[in-house]
């Protein structure tokens, strides 16, 4: 055989370089792209529960392509936090309120102003309504993340250690609200002092008497079992809430189209699931509590609160149109 030349070696090693690579790149396993979900939620409920049943449908639908942890009860920090991150990166996808979300984008807040929904049906007709994906690519333009899912969250009651019937008894109380404005709103209108306190900071506050009371809805109330630490559940029904899915602007523009589609889809199962659940367990869990011993108090003038809030939902002090507000109210 002839000595071969420069050329020739040079040749040859290229191609021996380029045969190892492409050798590679077939047996190299795709690496997966993990996402991080994060909530403020416990374990046991069904917002978290959804959650990982999230995580699994994502890595199956996409053959492993994407994996998802799911971090609850505030291990990757406050509400607040949490929405933060999306803008930073450092979480993919979140719970959280129409109130923490109208912090960035104020007119999506009106999905979660106190009395602003006759009742479920009402929320329900928000939810699948032309105003609310409005609302929510609102937000998108505004933040860049994306709004995918509306979930129910039940309706907000006050738990206290004395008996509330009407707007005159929440005279100076005490009540522990998450850091958003609307939530101040109700206990503001009628003469409580409202104070933000971190949701996992509440149970010790409640018992230490920080606060003299705080509001959720039963589920939640269960959950985190205030009722240990409270004498009376008033069924004040002040807000009909709901927890947004919101995916980080940052990573939904890494997912090609296929897997955003198929994202999109999961969360919106999801939401569908939580909702069917928190309905059924609202209808459950005053016999729930009236078994523990709890004081569930039916006996709340609604009528008087929701008058006591009206002069506050619409106007300069408020962060939607009053158009808006007609278009929620006429949605049926």
């Amino acid at each position: 055989m002839g000595q071969m030349t420069r050329a020739g070696r040079s040749a040859l090693f290229a191609l021996t370089v380029a045969a190892v690579a492409s050798a590679a790149l077939t047996v190299a396993p795709a690496v997966a792209k993990e996402l991080k979900f994060a909530h403020v939620y416990e374990t046991s409920e069904p917002f978290h529960e959804w959650a990982v049943w999230a995580a699994e449908e994502l890595e199956t639908r996409t053959d492993g392509r994407l994996s998802m942890e799911v971090f609850p009860a505030s291990t990757l920090g406050k509400e607040v936090d949490l929405n933060e991150s999306l803008g930073l990166g450092t979480v993919d996808i979140i719970y959280t309120s129409n109130q923490f979300a109208g912090r960035s984008y104020g007119p999506i807040g009106i999905g979660g102003a106190p009395y602003v929904f006759r009742d479920f049906d009402h929320w329900q007709a928000f939810a699948e309504s032309d105003l609310f994906r409005e609302l929510a690519d609102g937000y998108g333009d505004r933040t860049g993340n994306q709004i995918i899912s509306l979930a129910y969250y039940g309706e907000r009651h006050l738990t206290s250690d004395k008996k509330v019937d009407s707007p005159a008894d929440m005279e100076g109380l005490k009540v522990r609200t998450p850091n958003a404005q609307l939530y101040m709103m109700m206990p503001d209108a009628v003469g409580a002092n409202p104070t933000p306190i971190a949701f996992a900071e509440v149970y010790l506050a409640l018992q230490q008497g920080t606060v003299d009371a705080q509001e959720n809805p039963l589920n939640t109330i269960r959950a985190k079992r205030f009722y240990e630490v409270q004498d009376y559940i008033n069924m004040t029904g002040h807000i009909r809430d709901s927890l947004l899915t919101i995916v980080s602007g940052l990573t939904w523009d890494s997912l090609s189209d296929e897997d955003r589609t198929i994202l999109r889809e999961i969360l919106q199962e999801a939401a569908r699931g939580i909702t069917e659940d928190i309905v059924e367990s609202e209808q459950e869990l005053v016999a729930w509590f009236e078994e523990r011993g709890v004081t569930v108090n039916r006996d709340v003038d609604r009528e008087a609160f929701r008058e006591a809030l009206q002069p506050h939902l619409t106007g300069e002090t408020v962060d939607w149109s009053d158009e808006i507000f007609e278009r929620l109210q006429a949605l049926k």
